[in-house]
């Protein structure tokens, strides 16, 4: 992600659910039980390390066995020292204490927890940047340092490779038509970095890169997954193997996930967030409204997707009476600037979530220009009685602050197509008196009509419709 637009927003679980969560990830609770294992006779090297001699105890207290035992070993220690759960007391002899933060797993807030997983999190992302030890060693120059030239290896590249990957993952997981718990095919992911978005058909170096990619990504998942950070089903082994061949396109799900499939978990999207949050990205949760007036609410969802901004809009209600609510609601969706068509749409919509205790509400705006239309919408669906038939000025004005809230919302869809044609089919001369309607959107609601409406005559009429407006706004 290379802008500061602002995301979906993020449907986040309760801080103390995700702290349970962050303790019962692999990583943090072998970490914790290093701590907690270490004692007087525990010594660390230069660079804070367990030393060679102690991994295999350390592996047998963390029930490890196997090639990787003692890796995984070294790694939970590393995640100890770095989140502060064990302290190196003297550099020089190499002897740890428990850290002070060690009985904030069991006696701190969720707030504590979690930021020592964020830590352990950042720690195991700086790892996955970095290419095989093997290739390392491999490396080493004579003098004892790494040539990274040789290695092909730009450090701070392949960091921005993995955050591009896990902000397209975040995206997939937070949009509207996104993963959400569904996971993720590898070989879509590496695309989704690597081939141009204007791009038709990939061309074979493409492909060899969206396949090498992946190879790569395969590698950093089986890293994240024992923090906590994605939930990976990795590459078949047996296409590892046949690399050199060409494999077979998939034609089901099954094959598909011999690919590797991904998901963020719910500690994952807690994670990536707050990294974005950082980074200086706005990215909201649902939720985050819930206290604000109903100004921030229709201006804030208005670039939400419609599920999200329910949401939204359910937990603020929930906080107040429905009488108040529709007030507040109502005053804040007048206006006559380009935002206020969605922050009237947005408005129809929450008060679609008030029971019938706010019809006072809706009676004392019926006069109202602006907000008169939809005030008989609410009241004609909750069943009132005695609503005045609006006048035709009036329908008319609903009609193009409706079509411009979607073209805001949603730009030329195929819904806003159909509302077009729908306009258009079911009143007679609509722009011989569109055109005249009083209202700031009038103009670019007709020229779209226009560019939307498969009729060829139609669309002239809209048209013209739009040049009288434009004409008659002084535009």
């Amino acid at each position: 992600m290379s802008d500061r637009s602002t995301l979906p927003p993020a449907r986040l679980r309760p801080e103390a659910e995700l702290a349970r969560d962050a303790l019962s990830t692999p990583l943090l609770a072998r970490a914790a039980r290093l701590a907690r294992w270490a004692g007087p006779e525990t010594r660390v090297d230069a660079g804070g390390g367990l030393v060679e001699e102690q991994l295999p105890a350390a592996a047998g207290e963390l029930g490890l066995t196997g090639d990787d035992a003692a890796a995984h070993a070294s790694e939970a220690w590393r995640i100890a020292v770095d989140t502060g759960l064990v302290e190196i007391t003297d550099e020089e002899a190499g002897t740890v204490a428990a850290g002070d933060d060690l009985a904030l797993l069991t006696g701190g807030s969720p707030q504590d927890v979690l930021g020592m997983w964020l830590t352990a999190l950042e720690t195991v992302l700086a790892d996955a940047s970095v290419p095989d030890l093997d290739d390392l060693v491999d490396a080493m120059a004579e003098g004892g340092t790494v040539d990274l030239s040789s290695l092909d290896w730009d450090p701070e590249a392949e960091a921005e490779f993995l955050d591009g990957v896990l902000g397209n993952l975040y995206l997939l997981t937070v949009g509207e038509d996104g993963a959400g718990d569904t996971p993720v095919p590898l070989p879509a992911l590496a695309a989704s970095v690597i081939v141009p978005g204007d791009m038709g058909e990939p061309t074979n170096d493409v492909l060899e890169q969206v396949s090498d990619a992946m190879m790569r990504l395969d590698d950093q998942f089986r890293m994240l997954e024992p923090v906590g950070l994605v939930a990976y089903r990795p590459v078949d082994e047996a296409l590892m193997a046949d690399a050199d061949e060409e494999p077979a396109a998939p034609v089901d799900e099954a094959d598909v996930a011999r690919y590797g499939m991904v998901r963020l978990t719910p500690l994952g999207l807690y994670g990536l967030r707050t990294r974005l949050l950082e980074a200086g990205f706005d990215v909201p949760a649902v939720g985050d409204l819930a206290d604000k007036g109903a100004d921030a609410l229709l201006d804030g969802t208005a670039p939400f997707p419609p599920a999200a901004a329910h949401a939204e809009t359910e937990l603020w209600l929930a906080g107040r009476g429905a009488l108040d609510a529709a007030r507040e609601l109502l005053a804040a969706a007048r206006g006559s600037d380009t935002g206020a068509p969605l922050r009237r749409l947005r408005c129809q919509q929450a008060l679609s979530l008030v029971g019938a205790e706010a019809e006072p509400a809706l009676r004392e705006v019926l006069d109202d220009p602006e907000l008169g239309g939809l005030a008989r919408v609410w009241l004609t669906e909750h069943g009132a009685r005695d609503v005045p038939v609006p006048p035709q000025e009036m329908v008319f004005w609903l009609t193009i602050d409706t079509v411009a809230a979607q073209l805001a919302a949603e730009g030329n869809s195929e819904e806003l197509r159909a509302l077009v044609e729908g306009l258009a089919r079911q009143h007679g001369g609509f722009f011989d008196t569109a055109w005249r309607v009083d209202h700031p959107a009038t103009p670019d609601v007709l020229e779209a009509m226009g560019r939307l409406h498969p009729d060829k005559k139609v669309a002239k009429e809209a048209r013209k419709a739009a040049f009288k407006a434009r004409s008659q706004h002084g535009g």
